[in-house]
């Protein structure tokens, strides 16, 4: 099961630290998998297979479909909708804040980084949704 965990880092060029900060999954339990000391919890589990936008089952070797990919355009797409819901929100508000104070670095990255998660996401299920089958690419 950890091959695959790997391959989904190789193929969206991650490190398990950075898995482990956008998802909340301890390093400890990715490492005990590494090991074979077990399998993660399903919540764990679900947060690390919504990560990489497969289905749990996936992840566990179960299933050898992912969801469909983004293509280049669509990752043009969504970074310009990412730069310009950044540009309202600093405009809206003058700063971005949280409780009334600025911004840190740290925290901007992280919202930066959940919103184009978000926004993947929402391609990959309209994507899903509203293309006819018979114009689906097989993966």
């Amino acid at each position: 099961m950890y091959e695959i965990f790997e391959q989904l880092l190789k193929k969206y060029n991650v490190t398990p630290y950075r898995v482990h900060k956008e998802t909340g999954v301890p390093q400890s339990t990715l490492s005990d998998w590494k090991n074979g000391k077990g399998v993660p919890k399903v919540d764990k589990l679900k947060a690390i297979a919504d990560y990489f936008h497969v289905s749990v089952d996936y992840l566990l070797g179960n299933e050898q479909k992912e969801t469909l990919a983004l293509t280049e355009k669509d990752e043009r797409d969504i970074s310009k909708r990412l730069d310009q819901t950044l540009s309202d929100l600093e405009n809206s508000q003058g700063a971005l804040m949280f409780d009334g104070e600025p911004l840190d670095d740290v925290t901007k990255e992280l919202l930066i980084a959940s919103l184009r998660k978000d926004l993947e996401m929402g391609k990959r299920i309209a994507k899903q949704k509203f293309t006819p089958k018979k114009y689906r690419k097989p993966e």
